[in-house]
């Protein structure tokens, strides 16, 4: 029998509008305040607090926090995503890199409830000893990247409330450390909600213990609705989900009405299927971090015009693609958890404690590490082998060539018209992380859902007189990033 659509079950027609619009502002902020990411948005959130937390839980496992001050959404992880690099950044726009996030969970665990306010001489004071006690990070008030990493997670925690500047500022601290300073009020309870570990990360020794681990130990009956769970989650947080590249029960649980439909329900977004997988379709761009195809700069425009060009090539009858199957999601995890245990302190973990997030198939070997052995991984369990269209290195290279010898350098803008390789690169970048292009050895897979638009050439304007393009203006069906 499949499931009843009971998203929203309470809410009447004359209201879903702005009850959609409430849930969109919570799984894309992640703080709601007064101030945050507007005025008058944490109101309408706390307007309809009660329903969307009973919603969010039931649907996806997520946990909503609301008080007077204050909204924030607790996800479950079941992977880690490379892509979600948003929310640490810079108010320029640049990711944090690992001293920002360093000095972040430095300063973080500096406050003491004691204090209701700290001046930012007395906060480094506190924090240094701790940074000149990690190899690699330190922290030298002579140094101008150590004081501007300093500046910018200051930034940060003052954007979401965790802290309020009362007096000074922090760039006459950092231009003269001597005779600058701030005074900055402490928000406790905002601090309290940034930093919540779904494990106390004492315990860790591995990131993967960070990740959900309901779906591998729930008992058989209880794996159906935790696959539906998992499945909602990776739609929502996911451009698009691949059928092929998830678990059998989270696959069947995409392909079974009930799931996408209680998401387009609780969103306002639409659902599309297509025989390889699903996803929601954002046309009015209220739900993305990454709005493709749009006015997203020349890096959004280049990947427009190469997924021309690859439609070109693969529509050309005279040369058949090369194909070869997609590696399964679990290598990409594997490899990236890797990388992040790569850096992991050993010293002083409580090992007896460790918390990980086994499948009930691993060997007691395996567990400790928090992954399943994935050397030779294949695709999950009964499910087909999936042969992409690959495009070489050398054919994109050619493609963003005829792009420069078609339509001028000028087109691309000043960062980018001497640059090609460079632009090539971060448009492969930006398409990979939307779920259309897969980056292989030497190339990329041509991803099912780049058939979206085939026919996106329909949509380029003629190049304006001043050497730029605005493309795409006219075309909606934004993919969600």
């Amino acid at each position: 029998m499949p499931p009843t659509i009971n998203a929203a079950a309470g809410v009447q027609l004359s209201d879903l509008g702005s009850y959609q619009h409430a849930v969109r502002l919570v799984l894309t902020n992640d703080m709601i305040t007064a101030a945050r990411p507007r005025q008058g948005a944490l109101e309408q959130v706390l307007r309809w607090a009660d329903p969307i937390s009973k919603d969010l839980r039931e649907l996806l496992g997520y946990t909503l926090i609301a008080t007077t001050r204050q909204v924030r959404l607790i996800r479950r992880l079941d992977g880690l995503d490379p892509t979600q690099t948003t929310i640490f950044a810079a108010k320029s726009g640049r990711p944090f890199d690992r001293r920002r996030l360093a000095y972040l969970c430095l300063i973080l665990a500096s406050f003491l409830r004691s204090r209701v306010e700290i001046s930012l001489a007395d906060l480094v004071r506190a924090v240094t000893p701790s940074a000149n006690a990690i190899d690699g990070l330190g922290f030298d008030p002579t140094v101008t990247g150590h004081k501007a990493a300093v500046v910018d997670v200051l930034d940060w925690l003052v954007d979401r409330g965790a802290l309020r500047l009362s007096d000074g500022s922090a760039a006459a601290w950092s231009a003269d450390t001597e005779r600058g300073d701030a005074l900055y009020d402490i928000d406790h309870d905002i601090c309290a909600a940034l930093f919540r570990p779904a494990r106390p990360v004492q315990h860790l020794t591995s990131a993967a213990g960070l990740l959900d681990a309901t779906y591998v130990s729930a008992r058989r009956g209880a794996r159906r609705e935790a696959a539906a769970q998992r499945a909602a989650r990776a739609l929502l947080e996911h451009p698009v989900v691949y059928y092929a590249q998830v678990e059998p029960e989270v696959a069947d649980a995409l392909r079974t009405h009930g799931v996408a439909e209680n998401l387009a329900r609780l969103t306002g977004l639409a659902v599309e299927r297509r025989a390889e997988g699903v996803l929601l379709a954002d046309a009015g761009g209220r739900f993305t971090d990454r709005p493709f195809p749009g006015r997203g700069g020349a890096v959004n425009r280049a990947a427009g015009l190469l997924l021309a060009k690859i439609a070109d090539a693969l529509e050309d009858p005279d040369s058949a693609p090369l194909l070869l199957p997609v590696p399964p999601a679990a290598i990409d995890q594997r490899e990236l958890l890797e990388r992040i245990d790569a850096a992991l302190p050993l010293a002083g973990v409580v090992t007896e404690l460790a918390w990980s997030a086994p499948s009930e198939e691993d060997p007691p070997e395996e567990r400790s590490r928090g992954f399943a052995p994935q050397a030779d991984a294949a695709r999950p369990l009964g499910q087909p082998e999936t042969l992409l269209p690959f495009v070489a290195d050398s054919g994109l290279r050619a493609m963003i060539d005829e792009l420069y010898d078609e339509l001028g350098p000028a087109s691309f803008t000043v960062t980018w018209q001497h640059d090609p390789r460079g632009l090539l690169q971060a448009a492969v970048s930006f398409l990979g992380d939307l779920r259309l292009l897969r980056r292989v050895d030497g190339g990329v897979l041509v991803l099912p859902a780049a058939a979206r638009y085939r026919n996106i050439k329909a949509a380029l304007p003629a190049r304006h007189a001043q050497g730029q393009l605005d493309l795409f203006g006219g075309l909606g069906g934004d993919l969600r990033g």
